[in-house]
């Protein structure tokens, strides 16, 4: 099976059903599909042949959806770029992957002006300005009925690249299918006419809910940037079944005003993801939205590997777990292990490295065997994240390896204390990571944001770990402001960014006692 076949199933029965939203415009399945055909036959017009790579640099608004389906359509491989990105990663992500054309939103032009000068394969940057629709409208409606095979390349995604360079993550067809499947394998079924909010960009976690959403009848509704008033606006007024949220967007609408008071009947599953999330702000979703939070784990290289519901994530007595505290419970379709150093499994309970294998994991780091030979061993991808599985099944992802803080021999967790913090009510969010220190090498520092005309002290919050962790997990310095905290295009606090000015001027991020 391949995504472009699939899709076009749906195409046809659900024709007339309303298949894609942005702002006031909607689209039915079969408009949507007849823009993707012909955005199709536009890119093939350009010389592109099945295989070649299309980059693309855009928001979430019906033009996106144009490329989602054409490019499957074509049979063409989509590598999508992130907006707010530096020029530099938007030059290595089209040109290791060979680019051959650039897809821009106008606004977003100045970001990659001139990098089909500067790259041999990139021959043609077409920007979407005032005289898009006219094109779209002289292109052909006739489907070109590219062969496709399920092991052809279907997309390649980027990783986060925390350490060097982002690494091109490979995905065929056969695979995205398999991670939506397994995505949607524990959610309330979807229906003909149900909704999926895409409050973050299709081109990033959101995306893998777009084809089950369209194989199932429903609807998408694209939103081009994230206010929380007006996304809780649109997600009562459509009314909204399904979205994906990082936990930094969750709390910001966890505090709007009058949010309890809404109607949240119709939400079947709200996906909480792609950060560890505050125990704090899980229990007032709960709260506000009832039983349909659902909590995933897996990572670009490797998905979905972890999920669990509502009774699971919230239960209340289960003896040897902490269920509030875990990230998911393994997928019936993955398999999941902790491994030591040596790259062998550890008992039940003890710390190591999580590592995955399902039927949606990546196919490579494109064009970097080395790499690719590094993370897959054995046919399991290491995925550099610190976890533990209990004896119930419950996986709790401690930290990333290289985020560990060792503090006078200690190994201290950021995301432990991260949840300590985020429990004081004038908090709002906050990120731990290690800084120098002469006595102990390295200690924990805490930037802390809070309320508007709270009172909190740094002391407050040092005392605030030690009495819930013990003293040496306390951090060493706390920074209290009321201004937010950076993030990333998709909504992660930059924890790095934070992190770097303290180890300016050293070789190395580590420091000795």
């Amino acid at each position: 099976m391949d995504v472009r076949t699939l899709m076009r199933r749906s195409a046809q029965f659900y024709a007339d059903r309303e298949a894609v939203v942005h702002r006031d415009r909607r689209l039915t399945f079969a408009e949507a599909w007849t823009r993707g055909i012909r955005m199709a036959n536009g890119l093939i017009a350009m010389g592109l042949q099945k295989g070649d790579r299309v980059a693309s640099l855009e928001d979430n608004r019906l033009e996106a959806a144009d490329l989602f389906l054409g490019a499957a359509i074509a049979g063409l491989v989509r590598v999508p770029l992130y907006p707010r990105n530096s020029r530099e990663a938007h030059h290595h992500m089209a040109g290791h992957t060979g680019a051959r054309v650039l897809i821009v939103d106008e606004r977003y032009l100045g970001e990659v002006e001139g990098l089909d000068r500067e790259l041999p394969a990139l021959e043609r940057i077409f920007v979407r300005d005032g005289g898009y629709e006219a094109w779209l409208a002289a292109q052909s409606e006739i489907d070109p009925e590219v062969p496709i095979d399920p092991e052809d390349n279907y997309i390649i995604r980027h990783t986060g690249g925390t350490t060097g360079k982002s690494k091109g993550v490979a995905y065929t067809h056969r695979a995205w299918l398999a991670a939506g499947r397994d995505w949607f394998y524990l959610y309330p079924p979807v229906e003909p006419g149900d909704k999926c909010l895409h409050v973050g960009p299709i081109s990033h976690g959101s995306g893998y809910l777009f084809v089950p959403i369209w194989m199932g009848g429903g609807s998408n509704v694209l939103v081009d940037r994230f206010d929380a008033a007006e996304t809780v606006e649109i997600m009562e007024k459509e009314p909204i079944g399904y979205m994906f949220m990082v936990p930094t967007m969750l709390n910001v609408i966890n505090q709007l005003p009058g949010i309890r008071q809404r109607d949240w009947s119709k939400m079947k599953c709200m996906l909480v993801s792609a950060a560890p999330i505050a125990d704090d702000t899980a229990l007032k979703a709960r709260e506000i939205f009832g039983d349909a939070l659902f909590q995933g784990y897996g990572q670009t290289e490797v998905l979905p590997v972890a999920m669990m519901g509502p009774r699971q994530w919230f239960a209340s007595d289960v003896p040897g777990s902490q269920p509030l505290r875990a990230c998911g419970m393994p997928l019936p379709f993955a398999q999941l292990e902790i491994w030591d150093e040596n790259d062998r499994p550890v008992p039940v309970g003890e710390a190591g490295e999580i590592v995955a294998k399902t039927d949606g994991q990546m196919k490579e780091f494109w064009n970097n065997p080395e790499a690719t030979a590094q993370r897959i061993v054995r046919g399991w991808v290491k995925t550099g994240d610190i976890g533990r599985l209990d004896r119930n099944g419950y996986l709790y992802m401690l930290d990333r390896a290289d985020d560990m803080i060792i503090s006078g021999g200690y190994n201290i967790w950021p995301a432990e204390l991260e949840n300590v913090i985020t429990d004081h009510p004038d908090v709002v969010e906050c990120a731990v990571f290690g800084v120098p220190h002469e006595r102990w090498g390295e200690t924990p520092c805490a930037h802390v944001t809070v309320r508007a005309g709270a009172a909190v002290t740094e002391a407050e919050i040092a005392e605030l770990c030690a009495e819930r962790l013990g003293s040496y997990k306390k951090p060493g310095k706390v920074v209290v402001s009321t201004e937010a905290l950076p993030k990333t295009p998709v909504g992660k606090i930059k924890r790095r960014a934070l992190r770097d000015p303290y180890w300016a001027g050293r070789d190395r991020r580590v420091s000795g006692a």
